[in-house]
């Protein structure tokens, strides 16, 4: 249902979809499907069951529509079902690994201490010895700087990937992603920091070497 739509407008849609309105779900699939793909691919390993778990979230919208109490926004309530979806058939693909599994002792930090200065120069300790590139919008935008961003994202660890792509490709809020995910503010940011930095580096390595990786 479009954000600009007023109360009566959206009270009709919710009638028409309890009613069983062919054309009101259509319309509703067509509005979430593409989102509700983007982010089930976040939490389960290729395209093809992401396509499986969005069917299943639908079904789980097309039963459950009667219930919903408009507590919510439409796109929340989807959102959730669709969550519990993806991490249930993650857990089955036994992808999903406890959030201290992704930031241990020993974990490979999200930027290499080699960026940084150290103690041998104690007024600039931790200050960048090779700052972060600045790059122009319109290269970033290209097609295949979008494409390797996606590819980057994909070989995440699963929370990382999660967090990321609820964050920076959804735009959902800390408070939202917390939520869906199960997570601390605190471990939200830790992951969300490490996926953009990995993210970042790859997008550095590229450019510096023309090497896309795998």
């Amino acid at each position: 249902m479009d954000a600009l739509a007023t109360q009566e407008q959206t009270e009709d849609f919710l009638a028409a979809l309890r009613a069983g309105d062919e054309r009101a779900f259509l319309s509703l699939v067509e509005q979430y499907h593409p989102t509700m793909v983007r982010v089930a691919r976040g939490f389960v390993g290729t395209e093809a069951v992401a396509e499986e778990v969005v069917q299943d979230a639908w079904m789980g919208v097309i039963s459950g529509i009667e219930s919903f109490q408009g507590r919510s926004s439409l796109k929340w309530w989807i959102l959730c079902i669709l969550t519990n979806c993806a991490k249930t058939r993650g857990q089955k693909e036994r992808r999903t690994v406890p959030f201290s599994s992704i930031v241990a002792d020993g974990d490979d930090p999200a930027v290499a201490p080699s960026r940084f200065l150290d103690d041998s120069q104690p007024r600039w300790a931790g200050g960048w010895a090779a700052p972060p590139q600045v790059w122009g919008e319109e290269r970033l935008m290209s097609d295949e700087m979008l494409d390797l961003v996606e590819r980057a994202i994909h070989r995440l660890p699963d929370g990382q990937r999660e967090v990321i792509v609820l964050r920076d490709v959804e735009g959902l809020d800390s408070n939202q992603v917390c939520s869906l995910l199960g997570l601390t503010e605190a471990n939200q940011r830790v992951l969300l920091h490490r996926a953009r930095s990995r993210v970042r580096a790859a997008l550095e390595s590229y450019i510096a070497t023309g090497e896309r990786g795998p």
